[in-house]
């Protein structure tokens, strides 16, 4: 059984479709789709090899601005409204952004080879073992640090939170760190003895980064979890990796303080 970068690019449409719903565009958006075009494109093209390079840049680029909601005309309405799911949490509220996910939808079409084709045995044995993996190195050093507590539930908007996690953040993030960084890493550090590693290791130091708004708690827990989740990637393709990264949220979600602990 083999999954398929159109399996992925169908969820992932079926997720932005249902965005749709909440959140709207306006002209400058289209402005970052014609450039992820013309960035795919050069990318693409197998003439000029520093076109290519070129291509490479500007999606890095344009995915730091879409990622970080910089780039104007994106309007992410809310999904969940703010809310306390225990009362020792920090208020939450969830917005469906229709900015993000475009960084998949490039991803997907203009390097297919991220999604890696595996059997579904290998898949399955893949995050059979990395995803208790991810949950004793990052939800248990989350118990450690105190910055979560055990916190069984499952309210109201939880079936919005799990459409919304699995179609548009972890498909994304995972075709982002693992699919495209990791394995782009891999590639350039091919000639070193433990080049695998380390492109797994730097991966997973980039994903934690990138949590840093959440204070240097959540860098750490957020780059263990990396580990665990490259490792799925690497023995079970980007479907392992995907649902490693969801089942740890779902984990997250349902049995402990989510996000976090009030201070």
């Amino acid at each position: 059984m083999f999954f398929l970068p159109r399996t992925f690019l169908a969820l992932l449409s079926l997720g932005y479709y249902l965005a749709l719903d909440f959140s709207s565009m306006s002209w400058p958006a289209a402005i970052s789709v014609a450039l992820l075009l013309v960035s795919g494109f050069a990318a693409s093209q197998q003439t000029l090899q520093f076109g290519r390079y070129l291509g490479h840049g500007l999606f890095i680029i344009l995915a730091l601005a879409l990622a970080t909601h910089w780039w104007p005309g994106f309007y992410n309405g809310p999904i969940i409204a703010t809310q306390r799911f225990t009362d020792d949490a920090v208020p939450f509220s969830m917005y469906a952004n229709l900015d993000k996910p475009l960084i998949g939808f490039w991803l997907l079409l203009v390097c297919p080879w991220l999604v890696g084709r595996r059997s579904f045995r290998s898949i399955l044995f893949a995050t059979a073992l990395a995803l208790p993996l991810s949950a004793v190195l990052a939800l248990g050093g989350a118990l450690l640090l105190g910055v979560v507590a055990w916190a069984p539930k499952w309210p109201d908007s939880a079936w919005l939170w799990l459409l919304n996690n699995l179609l548009l953040v972890t498909i994304v993030e995972e075709a982002l760190f693992r699919g495209y960084i990791q394995s782009g890493l891999s590639r350039w550090l091919k000639n070193l003895r433990q080049g695998e590693n380390l492109a797994l290791l730097l991966a997973s130091l980039i994903f934690g980064l990138a949590h840093a708004g959440a204070g240097w708690q959540w860098v750490l827990l957020a780059g263990l979890a990396g580990i665990g989740y490259g490792l799925a990637y690497r023995f079970g393709g980007l479907t392992a990796a995907i649902a490693t990264h969801f089942g740890l949220n779902l984990l997250h979600f349902g049995l402990f303080t989510y996000p976090m602990l009030a201070g």
